[in-house]
């Protein structure tokens, strides 16, 4: 018999740990949100801890089969099978379910339809924050077959979901190799030599031999700093004020400024004088990723009279002596991972710098019109590879949308698998 029935009739769905447990530096895992991605579980920053200080009595330790799902947040209904791997870790902070009288591969590729999310989406989006609860996942209509036609559904899924999903990974690989290139080709471009012949000479020991035209100066000797406002709500606003956008380091990437989620302050005039932006500003941020630490983006006046945060520095190079293209295309040189990655300050997960380490970064110096030729050769190589790279997204998502077709397709009747070739595609959705 083939009918919609609701999740809780082939599964119990119960809740995992709730309240964290007395977190260790070794022992079981913690699989939470973070870690299940669509049908996969991750070992992205596991939390651990030790199976004493585990509320067993109440949540037992995942079982092959198990399927989790999130609960809250941006990725809620996204959901992964426990597999072999996983069995004896803990149950984290979502929701998890034993399949009963139900294929479990067949379940959690049911899970991932859009048939499925779409449910889980409309539940979830009845609270002011997205969040979807037992009895929610549990009345989710699932369409159920004879469990021999499960197995059967099952296996060409998992056959054709792991022919994309290496096609994604190779996707990946490739994006991977890509951005590796654009490093290679920009440092190359702007100090010759640099991958192939450093001199090994301290303190900058990654450099090449400089020629006598481009010598190393140090960038506060070309260029002024600028700092920021700081962010106070105590601060008296009752005098001369204006309110204008500003710029947090979440708006300063490299190569480019995030300009959808802009904020705005009101501050006294003398102070929003002060920091304010002007065209040919070249943005660094404070902290961050240490592999993005010191990264410059230019800004070319996109908000007029717009400010930016004590946390965000706006370089301002002296026009007839450096140019604010070369300058933030040197610091994603190899020349200026190296020396931001060195000469900041590393904590666990973060790292910073100060106006004194970026005022002291060392730049070849050529001549202004050298500066602005090696510059756009630099650009240019960049958006050659960028181009390329925003074609494998385009692929990706294709790849990921075609994924999620021919689940729903499989998990809802539409064609029959035993007859069904994952190439034979129609509409986005697989034909016998």
């Amino acid at each position: 018999m083939i009918a919609n029935i609701p999740l809780k009739r082939v599964a119990r769905v119960q809740y995992g740990l709730g309240q964290p447990p007395k977190l260790s530096d070794h022992g079981i895992p913690i699989l939470r949100a973070t870690n299940i991605t669509r049908g996969k579980i991750t070992e992205t920053d596991l939390l651990r801890a030790k199976l004493e200080d585990l509320p067993t009595e109440r949540a037992p330790l995942l079982a092959e089969g198990e399927i989790l799902v999130v609960r809250s947040g941006a990725y809620t209904g996204d959901s992964a099978r426990v597999t072999g791997k996983w069995v004896g870790s803990a149950p984290g902070y979502d929701l998890r379910l034993t399949p009963q009288l139900v294929d479990s591969r067949y379940l959690a590729h049911s899970l991932l339809s859009s048939a499925a999310l779409d449910q889980m989406k409309l539940a979830s989006s009845r609270a002011a924050q997205p969040h979807l609860n037992a009895e929610e996942l549990g009345g989710v209509q699932l369409w159920i077959p004879p469990l021999d036609e499960q197995r059967r559904i099952a296996d060409f899924l998992d056959a054709e979901t792991a022919r994309i999903d290496k096609l994604l990974e190779l996707r990946h690989a490739q994006e991977a190799k890509l951005t590796e290139r654009s490093y290679a080709s920009v440092s190359e471009i702007l100090l010759p030599e640099i991958l192939t012949q450093p001199l090994g000479q301290w303190p900058w020991t990654w450099l090449p031999d400089m020629p006598h035209h481009r010598p190393l100066v140090r960038l506060g000797y070309v260029c002024r700093l600028q700092s920021g406002l700081t962010v106070d709500g105590k601060r008296d606003i009752s005098g001369d004020v204006v309110t204008r956008p500003y710029l947090r380091v979440a708006n300063v990437q490299a190569g480019s400024v995030a300009l959808d989620n802009v904020s705005e302050v009101t501050v006294p005039r003398e102070i929003a004088d002060r920091s304010t932006l002007r065209p040919g500003d070249v943005l660094m941020t404070e902290g961050g990723d240490l592999d993005k630490l010191g990264r410059g983006t230019v800004w070319r006046g996109e908000l007029p009279g717009c400010l930016h945060q004590n946390h965000v520095f706006a370089l301002r190079p002296e026009p007839d002596r450096l140019d604010g293209d070369y300058l933030a295309l040197m610091t994603r040189t190899l020349h200026g991972r190296s020396y931001f990655e060195s000469t900041g300050t590393k904590t666990t997960n973060l790292a910073s710098t100060n106006s004194s380490k970026i005022m002291s970064f060392p730049i070849p110096l050529p001549n202004v019109a050298l500066q602005r030729e090696l510059a756009r050769q630099a650009q240019g190589s960049l958006d050659s590879v960028g181009a390329a790279i925003r074609l494998l997204g385009t692929q990706r998502a294709l790849l990921v949308e075609r994924r999620e077709a021919f689940i729903t397709a499989a998990v809802t009747g539409q064609f029959d698998v035993s007859t069904a070739s994952g190439r034979n595609v129609t509409d986005g959705v697989p034909t016998s």
